[in-house]
């Protein structure tokens, strides 16, 4: 009784607002507990990672941070870079990709960052790490893909100074060359900043995020998935052909 009556006068002795934050904190606390413990259990995939090269003086290509800002905005992690780190780039995503911390990778590149890319690729294809989307911006110099990829978009401007992507027989995955010359208002400078090819290229993004990670190079598909079968004389012929189309943009 006394430790009872103890308690209660100690309580009463407490201000009604004081009491009152003690009930609140209580119940915060509570709340808190509850609300952690099944965020735990079922913890966020690995997120995926946008990074933009830009071009030439690293002063040119302001739309890779544009893009960075409107990816940022929708929750997609980017970050925006010099072209001449391409190399320490790479190694970073790859080191990343190797520690859980990032499970699909994609790469932008306007003007000379535009034309790192195929090395970027290639980089991380010999480290064994998986690029599921690239894309171009009107390169100033011709470039060629090795290694693997999921799919490569090169938009490029046919009457300007961009130039068409090409394939190597070491080379795998799906290469789209676009022609943009008939986008209103485009132009070597300013194709990086124009809204539409933004819309094209953050839309690309959003559909490579949303497939989720791909394969590592040379990992062996699961049984039932397609392809994994031995191929037929028919499917290695068709194997052989390149797979890559140069088309125009829509407006």
């Amino acid at each position: 009784m006394q430790t009872n009556n103890g308690r209660t006068m100690r309580y009463r002795e407490l201000s009604l607002p004081h009491a009152r934050w003690l009930i609140a904190l209580q119940a915060a606390l509570v709340a808190i507990m509850m609300v952690g413990l099944p965020l735990q259990a079922n913890a966020a995939p690995a997120p995926a990672r946008v990074y933009l090269m830009r071009g030439v003086l690293n002063i040119f290509s302001l739309g890779m941070d544009q893009i960075a800002n409107r990816l940022e905005q929708q929750g997609i992690s980017a970050s925006v870079h010099n072209h001449m780190l391409w190399a320490s780039v790479a190694d970073d995503a790859a080191a990343a990709y190797r520690s859980g911390r990032i499970k699909t990778i994609i790469l932008v590149g306007h003007s000379s960052g535009a034309t790192v890319l195929p090395d970027m690729v290639a980089r991380l294809s010999a480290q064994g790490v998986p690029v599921k989307l690239a894309i171009g911006l009107d390169s100033v110099f011709h470039t060629s893909l090795s290694g693997k990829v999921g799919r490569y978009i090169n938009f490029y401007i046919a009457n300007g100074v961009g130039t068409p992507v090409a394939r190597t027989k070491n080379f795998t995955g799906t290469l789209d060359n676009v022609d943009v010359e008939r986008v209103p208002g485009v132009s070597h400078v300013s194709i990086d900043k124009n809204e539409i090819i933004q819309q094209k290229v953050i839309a690309a993004i959003d559909a490579a995020v949303a497939s989720g990670p791909s394969a590592e190079p040379g990992a062996p598909r699961p049984p039932g998935v397609p392809g994994a079968a031995p191929p037929s004389a028919s499917t290695k012929r068709a194997a052989a052909a390149p797979s890559s189309s140069t088309r125009h943009a829509a407006n």
